[in-house]
């Protein structure tokens, strides 16, 4: 039969028709794009132009591969077979458009089948993802999509449909091959006649032209945003902050130096491009939202919401935004400061984004803002900074104290050793958090390990204040923190906390850290168990084990803390890289926090689901977090750190061979 294409509907040729639907859709989405890269374009410099290698490689196997995608495989599925399907059938549209001169023209011979064979099998695995979609969607509803409006993606899923099904009826006019096009072949079978066929064609135009139409304004801008965001993302350390200003070697700016007029983001141009593209970028697949421990315990914080409104703050200011007028409303009223507190930067939000939209800078920006230029921050925060500032701890007791807990374990105090233990302030301070540090000293001298503590000339990593948004005390710290080190000689560090541990292991290397070696004390204590130099113990039971989000999702050590406990550890339901959040990072540990909506009842409550009575953690923070959430839950289950859990266990064995 004749092509749709070339027949004339009344005096004007379809050509023409096609000509006009597309020019009007696809005018409109050239319009749209445009415009959201020009509201991205007003956000600051980002240098993110560097390892090309480790950026094409993230591409092929994040976007073309799906990898976070694939993490939810039902749903993941779903969408890989329609994103797969689409990238499979978009070279038919130079047929749709042509009335098939590109295949039979322009396209080699020896090409066309297997080109055809592709096609046909991406509109096929297209429309068995829509159908599944379609089903999820309007018969097992998940919990989070009822009672919100799904007008949006029923009808993008409606299109998908329409844009499948009427392909085999287009192509059944084409003389479609028994081999490469068997679907088509078939319904060609069915001996159609040709007004079928012909509209067919047409409401596939149509549907494509619709489609082309809600791209941009609906969440299917991803389609467009999602590939620069996964190039463009960020390839340092999870969790890693920037300086307030950085030299030609893209290292800090020294205090004594530093010449800053203002602090953090609070206009929407303050933030870089690359965190703009951010809000187009976006899904709304809700993963972040799923685990986030704020969003989950009730607080105001919704990591999805702040994306959306990063790009309705655009939309809605549209014209100010480009010709750089005022805008009444700045992006922290846009966010609500109840939201921006709220973050305890776990990262869970940004590990579980399937197109790598980094939700926790935004906020820890803001947070700088507010701490350093607004001064509206928690007021408890302000006893924390006094305490950084004066003493360099936030308990507020006196340098001269810091090292009272090793004053027994004849131990090497403010002198150059192989290995020194960076004990922290909780450890320095907490009662019970003493004894960690106690138990890891005496395990690792029980190794044979030269090692020595600073005592009162260690001072805080500066954690809480980075992670409060007072950038300026945090670099005060670091800077003086590296200053002993380099006095010392210091160039391996072990810290119990996963705070210290990421802060000195990989924020300290812009500040003149570059060559210092941090453990985490379980590495350590793991790796001497490899080396011989201790045993592995067999523990009496089983143990639960919580993953701290500073060393299992951000500092990316999942198998040490295990092996160190023999392997003999009874997950949570959330566990590994998905372990969620005890409530106490972010600076949350110094905040309060409503007594109905608190992060570590939720994960309490999973520590006693397991049916353990001991609770091995990694964390001075998780320790005093599940320890009050246990309580609460009048649980006796009891919270010790993984050495004290391996000395405990060496010295019972210990004693069992001299008996």
């Amino acid at each position: 039969m004749e092509h749709p294409l070339t027949l004339n509907y009344g005096l004007i040729p379809g050509w023409v028709f096609l000509f006009v639907l597309l020019c009007a859709s696809g005018g409109f989405f050239v319009f749209q794009v445009q415009r959201a890269i020009r509201l991205v374009m007003v956000g600051a410099p980002d240098n993110r132009f560097d390892s090309w290698g480790l950026r094409v490689k993230e591409v092929l196997v994040g976007w073309l591969g799906q990898k976070k995608v694939l993490k939810d495989k039902i749903v993941g599925t779903m969408h890989v077979l329609m994103f797969w399907g689409f990238l499979m059938l978009s070279t038919d549209m130079l047929d749709l458009v042509s009335a098939s001169y590109f295949s039979h023209e322009i396209m080699p011979r020896f090409l066309l089948g297997p080109r055809n064979a592709m096609v046909e099998l991406g509109y096929f695995i297209a429309l068995i993802g829509c159908v599944a979609a379609l089903t999820r969607r309007l018969i097992f509803t998940p919990e989070k999509l009822k009672g919100k409006s799904q007008l949006e993606g029923n009808f993008i899923l409606f299109l998908i449909f329409t844009i499948t099904t009427t392909s085999y009826l287009i192509e059944a006019g084409e003389s479609p091959s028994k081999i490469t096009e068997p679907i088509g072949y078939w319904v060609k079978s069915l001996e159609l006649n040709d007004s079928i066929i012909i509209t067919s064609y047409w409401a596939h135009m149509i549907a494509i032209c619709c489609f082309l139409v809600l791209i941009p304004i609906s969440k299917h801008m991803h389609l467009v945003m999602a590939f620069p965001n996964v190039f463009f993302h960020n390839i340092g350390p999870m969790g890693k902050m920037k300086p307030l200003a950085v030299d030609e070697n893209g290292k800090a700016v020294l205090l004594e130096e530093l010449d800053i007029e203002s602090f953090g983001v609070s206009n929407y141009n303050q933030f870089t491009w690359r965190q703009l593209i951010d809000g187009w970028a976006c899904t709304t697949c809700a993963r972040c939202q799923d685990v986030c421990p704020a969003y989950e315990s009730g607080k105001p914080l919704n990591p999805m919401q702040i994306i959306h409104d990063v790009r309705n703050y655009a939309n809605d200011n549209y014209s100010q935004l480009l010709t750089g007028e005022d805008v009444e409303e700045n992006m922290i009223a846009r966010f609500n400061s109840d939201a921006i507190w709220a973050c305890t930067t776990c990262h869970a939000c940004v590990d579980a984004c399937p197109v790598y939209i980094e939700h926790v800078p935004l906020l820890t920006d803001t947070r700088r803002h507010l701490m350093m230029e607004a001064m509206e921050f928690p007021e408890e925060l302000q006893l924390t900074m006094d305490n950084l500032e004066v003493n360099s701890n936030p308990y507020g007791f006196g340098a001269h104290e810091r090292g009272d807990w090793a004053a027994d374990l004849e131990i090497k105090i403010g002198e150059p050793a192989e290995y020194i233990y960076f004990a922290g302030c909780a450890a320095s301070f907490d009662e019970k958090n003493k004894n960690v540090a106690r138990s890891t000293i005496q395990i690792m001298k029980e190794a044979g390990l030269d090692v020595g503590i600073l005592g009162m000339q260690e001072g805080c990593s500066g954690d809480p204040a980075r992670r409060s948004g007072n950038e300026y005390l945090f670099q005060m710290l670091a800077e003086t923190n590296l200053m002993t080190f380099q006095e010392l000689g210091v160039k391996r560090i072990v810290a119990s906390c996963p705070h210290c541990f990421h802060t000195i292991g990989k924020e300290y290397k812009d500040y003149g850290g570059e060559e210092l070696e941090v453990y985490h004390h379980s590495q350590i204590l793991s790796q001497l168990q490899e080396e011989g130099k201790l045993p592995r113990v067999e523990y009496d039971d089983d143990v639960a084990f919580h993953d701290p989000c500073y060393l299992g999702r951000i500092g990316g050590e999942i198998d040490a803390p295990r092996s160190a406990l023999n392997n003999q550890v009874v997950e949570l339901e959330r566990s590994g890289t998905d372990s969620f959040c005890c409530g106490a990072g972010g600076a949350q540990m110094w905040m309060e926090e409503d007594a109905d909506k608190r992060v570590n009842e939720i994960r309490a409550k999973e520590a006693v689901e397991t049916g353990c009575g001991t609770l091995a953690v990694g964390c001075p923070f998780c320790s005093t977090m599940m320890e009050d959430g246990l309580k609460t839950l009048d649980s006796d289950m009891e919270v010790m750190d993984i050495a004290e859990l391996m000395w405990e266990q060496m010295q019972k064995n210990l004693l069992s061979s001299k008996n």
